[in-house]
């Protein structure tokens, strides 16, 4: 029973993070244009200043895995993955693992960005 509790915070909580990730695409567009993807930055940049933030009180200071689950996994999970991808970066900085954290941001961006050019290319190339 702890475990579906569990997952179905993470959905409402993803559910949630998803709602607030369209809100700032929609609201950035509308106030800022579509010229850049100050909607995708937004979510990005608070995002991760908000796993900095339930990370340290919510992983140092208060240890519940129900609410661990519905806000880091579900509604910032929802709201931008770019938040976890920074918190374990900023983990391997920490554990004086920059080796490791490097060869990640490095893997993680540059990977990224060859498999959306990859499933472009995929993408096209089977419906021609």
């Amino acid at each position: 029973m702890q475990t579906l509790q569990i997952i179905l915070l993470v959905g409402c909580g993803g559910a949630a993070g998803a709602v607030f990730r369209y809100f700032a695409e929609f609201g950035s567009v509308r106030v800022l244009g579509p010229g850049f993807p100050f909607g995708t930055l937004f979510v990005n940049v608070v995002g991760s200043l908000l796993v900095g933030v339930l990370a340290v009180l919510l992983l140092e200071k208060m240890t519940n895995p129900r609410v661990e689950a519905a806000l880091l996994t579900g509604l910032l999970g929802g709201f931008t993955t770019f938040s976890a991808f920074s918190l374990e970066t900023a983990t391997l900085v920490q554990q004086d693992r920059l080796m490791a954290a490097s060869s990640y941001v490095i893997a993680s961006v540059g990977l990224s960005l060859a498999m959306v050019f990859l499933g472009v290319w995929l993408a096209r190339s089977w419906a021609a």
